[in-house]
């Protein structure tokens, strides 16, 4: 009887030993199993984090780098470039009695200073007088200077037999033509008191001198010269 007791204690033993056994198994199993997690999740995190930095890094450098590439490199360099080099040079007098040299080329009356007086040698004349103004350097050429009398335009006609030089005017030098505005011993003619003066026959801009009161008829002009005394109207009256 006491055997048969015996017995059963023992079995019951021996479950209760296996039963605490695999619990204790298990326990530690899960014991392991947390920890490797654990672990491995710690050992990732880290690289995880690490690698974050430079990741930005690298996007920020290839970010700069694309703006640089996409910058033009064709831009001009300086604005001053397209800048005229030379300034215009001055021009020229263009007659009209503007500033500026005119050499070598004809006078006009618009570029002369004109004057007048009345002389009495040779039986009375008028002594014409032209310079050129400030500035202004141009040519008399080698003709007779156009004299017109009143509204019908009446011309004084050669003294000369033939024409003169031409005069380059600048500066004070000085011009001068001769005119006679009656040439007959008859009674009669136009009452004037000025005379229309141009620089040949196309000048554009002739000028009107008082002069006084004058009779005319059949009137003469000297060519221009450089000396009064070589304006002297000396014609035979007719």
């Amino acid at each position: 009887m006491f055997g048969h007791r015996n017995r059963n204690r023992r079995s019951a033993l021996l479950a209760s030993a296996a039963l605490v056994g695999g619990a204790l198994l298990m326990t530690a199993c899960q014991d392991t199993d947390g920890s490797a997690d654990s672990g491995a999740a710690q050992s990732s995190s880290p690289s995880a984090d690490a690698g974050s930095p430079s990741a930005s890094a690298s996007a920020s450098a290839s970010a700069s780098e694309d703006a640089a590439s996409d910058a033009p490199t064709d831009a001009p360099t300086s604005g001053a470039s397209d800048e005229p080099t030379a300034s215009p040079s001055a021009g020229s007098g263009s007659g009209g009695g503007s500033k500026g040299s005119r050499v070598g080329q004809a006078c006009g009356a618009n570029d002369l200073s004109w004057s007048s007086r009345s002389e009495s040698q040779a039986g009375g004349y008028i002594l014409v007088m032209a310079k050129a103004k400030s500035g202004i350097t141009c040519v008399l050429p080698a003709a007779l200077p156009t004299v017109a009398f009143g509204s019908d335009g009446t011309e004084a006609g050669p003294v000369e037999q033939a024409v003169g030089k031409q005069i380059t005017l600048s500066g004070g030098t000085v011009a001068y033509a001769g005119v006679n505005p009656k040439t007959t011993n008859t009674d009669g003619g136009k009452e004037l008191d000025s005379i229309i003066v141009a620089v040949g026959n196309e000048d554009p801009n002739p000028v009107s001198l008082k002069v006084g009161t004058i009779t005319v008829d059949k009137p003469v002009v000297t060519n221009w010269h450089t000396a009064p005394a070589d304006a002297v109207p000396f014609n035979q009256v007719n």
